[in-house]
């Protein structure tokens, strides 16, 4: 069963021998030693389909030891400090392979890096992302490129949730208060009820809607969490989702919360375009909420 992320929770990494799988585990190192979290580094290698010749044996021996060698080069950056494990698993697919170990694991996020042709700073999805932001049951941590670079004492300075009126939100934002516990850091809440709205609305009123809202989530996330937390409410403003994004500012230890489609299966994640757009000014890691607990949450709850 799944628990919060916090103390003693599990993160699965999704790890390559690449610049990607490297920005994947220097920011899941990041979170982990804020949030006392164990890491756990995971490459899926391809599992033999039914009705294939069987691939020799020496082969196939061959093509796991170098893919715990990898692995092995991968755990060797992960601070000693933070509890770490190394998995080689078999899945139909590198996304479904860690959404099984995720769930064997009872993990509570799953992490991968942006695929290759990215700019440093920027979001680029490859195959595994775009298939589990569009099928786990786990939250998903996208990694923009160049995430490495970033030293593990700068941590996780603040949290963004963008929030809206759609269903889904109040599991955002429990998710947003329960890393906020866990790790100690600011909220930020950023307000897209005007974005959400029907287009040609009084813009004076759209404004007061948002300040409303913005205020109520506000409200909500402050009662959750102790007296002393730093918690602030923004207003998202622009010609649509992109340029009202890009003209916020993004720190270097911060972390954006967004949830997930409406139009999401139940216990599933669905990338919406909301959050799509984001993703291309963002220059922080994204967390994807699922719009609706997973069987194993709501046994644990």
């Amino acid at each position: 069963m799944s628990a919060p992320l916090g103390g003693g929770d599990r993160i699965v990494v999704g790890y390559t021998a690449t610049k990607a799988g490297r920005d994947a585990v220097a920011f899941a190192s990041r979170l982990a030693a804020a949030s006392g979290s164990a890491l756990h580094l995971v490459l899926v290698l391809p599992a033999q389909k039914p009705g294939i010749v069987p691939p020799d044996a020496g082969y196939e021996r061959l093509v796991r030891e170098q893919a715990a060698g990898w692995l092995r080069e991968g755990a060797a950056t992960v601070p000693e400090e933070i509890p770490h494990r190394a998995h080689v698993r078999y899945g139909e697919s590198v996304a479904a392979g860690l959404v099984d170990t995720a769930d064997e694991l009872g993990a509570s996020l799953i992490v991968v890096g942006g695929a290759d042709g990215g700019h440093r700073g920027r979001h680029r999805l490859g195959t595994t992302a775009t298939e589990l932001v569009h099928s786990s049951d786990v939250p998903v941590a996208l990694v923009p490129r160049g995430a490495r670079r970033i030293t593990l004492e700068t941590g996780i300075t603040r949290l963004t949730a963008a929030v809206g009126e759609r269903e889904g939100t109040e599991l955002l934002v429990e998710e947003t208060i329960r890393l906020a516990a866990a790790t100690g850091v600011p909220v930020r809440l950023l307000s897209l009820v005007a974005l959400d709205l029907p287009a040609g609305l009084d813009t004076g009123a759209i404004r007061t809607v948002s300040d409303t809202h913005a205020q109520e989530v506000l409200g909500e996330v402050r009662s959750a969490l102790p007296a002393d937390a730093d918690v602030t409410a923004v207003v998202a403003a622009g010609d649509g989702i992109e340029d009202a994004a890009g003209q916020l500012e993004w720190e270097a230890g911060e972390i954006v919360l967004v949830g997930s489609s409406r139009l999401a299966q139940p216990r599933r994640l669905f990338l919406g375009s909301t959050a799509a757009r984001m993703l291309r000014v963002v220059t922080a890691p994204m967390i994807v909420v699922p719009r609706t607990r997973s069987e194993r949450e709501g046994a644990s709850a």
